[in-house]
């Protein structure tokens, strides 16, 4: 295999057959472009240069790449750079690459980020799938760590024989950010409708603790009336539903402060 630097040489004057071979350049952008119209005016050129062992610039053989201003439309700040190249000793100069190129001030698109990385929560609808992938730190190997859903070793054993277990689990990164995600969220302890709660969803009775081991954090409430009625929330979090929430009756009994017969006189006989 020949060294990728053993065409290199260091930086030099252009080659002048390479620097006059403007209109040639020109004409493989025109190529490119289709339309004369989309090529403008000439902006330079320069030589390919790439680092070279010591790391220095270094020139890349006898290759010069010229650039002209882009007229097509939508593409301000961009231009046409046409690399031409020959080979050493000969007088013909061929064209190795034309490309449309961003300038400084040009308009790009914004870096692409994977869908995975897009997805935020709310995003999925009807129809959709969400695929997990192998990678996904929420998710362990169920032999891994203990089921939440499955407190009883044996039967938990028979499930995995019949197939009917979990091939993987939420693990304790997942559960965390779980917690995490409600607690600060609507039905969470710092919710406005939990600062004015008589008292926390862990006292309730309609409050439905999840299983295993966020059984003291979360639950599930049950209470039809409750704005959380089937949600998972706090076990911090309140709401005026909450099941010890008692009204004291309103006395309307009169009260009165004066004697009910007038002794202050009396009728002479």
């Amino acid at each position: 295999m020949s060294d990728p630097l053993a065409v290199v040489r260091p930086a030099s004057a252009p080659d002048d057959a390479l620097t006059a071979a403007v209109e040639q350049a020109r004409a493989a952008a025109v190529e490119t472009a289709g339309d004369p119209d989309l090529v403008g005016e000439h902006l330079g050129s320069g030589p390919e240069q790439v680092a070279a062992a010591d790391g220095s610039a270094a020139e890349l053989g006898e290759v010069l790449t010229h650039t002209f201003a882009s007229r097509l439309t939508g593409y301000v700040g961009w231009h046409w750079a046409v690399t031409l190249a020959r080979v050493p000793g000969e007088e013909q100069v061929t064209v190795d690459e034309v490309v449309l190129l961003p300038g400084e001030q040009a308009l790009l698109a914004p870096a692409w980020v994977p869908w995975h990385e897009r997805l935020r929560p709310g995003d999925l609808s009807v129809g959709d799938v969400l695929p997990s992938t192998e990678d996904d730190v929420r998710l362990v190997p169920a032999y891994t760590v203990d089921d939440d859903s499955a407190d009883d070793p044996e039967g938990r054993v028979v499930a995995g024989e019949l197939g009917l277990g979990r091939e993987r689990v939420m693990s304790r990164e997942g559960r965390s950010d779980a917690v995490g995600r409600w607690t600060v969220g609507e039905f969470g302890p710092s919710a406005p409708m939990a600062r004015q709660a008589p008292g926390p969803c862990a006292t309730c009775g309609f409050y439905l603790p999840l299983a295993g081991t966020l059984r003291q954090v979360l639950g599930a409430c049950g209470n039809a009336y409750a704005p959380a009625d089937g949600r998972v929330v706090t076990a911090d979090y309140g709401c005026g539903a909450h099941s010890q929430a008692t009204l004291a009756p309103a006395d309307d009994t009169e009260v009165v402060t004066s004697a009910r017969y007038d002794t202050a006189d009396y009728d002479v006989l």
